[in-house]
């Protein structure tokens, strides 16, 4: 069966099992207490399959100063994890895994926030017009 050009790809089977397979690994062989509880959120694999980007926060620690150490632990493990998933999924080859943190879980809340008040604060200006308008009048 074939799907077409922006139907659901190769790739993006591959990242999905990636994605399956790699959260149960890490739940069950990366005991570092430096990463904690890792969610993978999305992976991306280049169409070559060389490269597998997996796209994580973590859970439990602190964000600022502790997620370049929880990311140079899984860079670490990257080649065991890569070996455990190339026994799982048959591929002629498996990418190599490249892990980011996922600032989109940070950041979307703070834009929310920011977006509700400005939102607030311009409706305030306008009220505060209105009444100064009602009371000029």
């Amino acid at each position: 069966m074939r799907h077409s050009a922006r139907g659901y790809n190769r790739t993006d089977r591959i990242a999905d099992q990636i994605q399956r397979d790699l959260a149960v690994l890490l739940q069950r062989e990366v005991k570092d207490p430096r990463v904690g509880m890792v969610t993978i959120n999305s992976v991306n694999v280049s169409k070559d399959l060389a490269f597998a980007d997996v796209y994580v926060t973590f859970m439990g620690i602190n964000e600022d100063q502790n997620v370049e150490e929880s990311l140079e632990v899984l860079e670490h493990a990257g080649g065991f994890l890569r070996s455990l998933l190339a026994k799982s999924i048959k591929l002629r080859v498996m990418p190599r895994l490249r892990f980011h943190y996922d600032h989109t879980i940070v950041d979307g809340p703070r834009m929310s926030r920011l977006i509700d008040r400005a939102v607030a604060e311009d409706k305030a200006r306008h009220r505060d017009e209105n009444q100064s308008e009602t009371d000029g009048e």
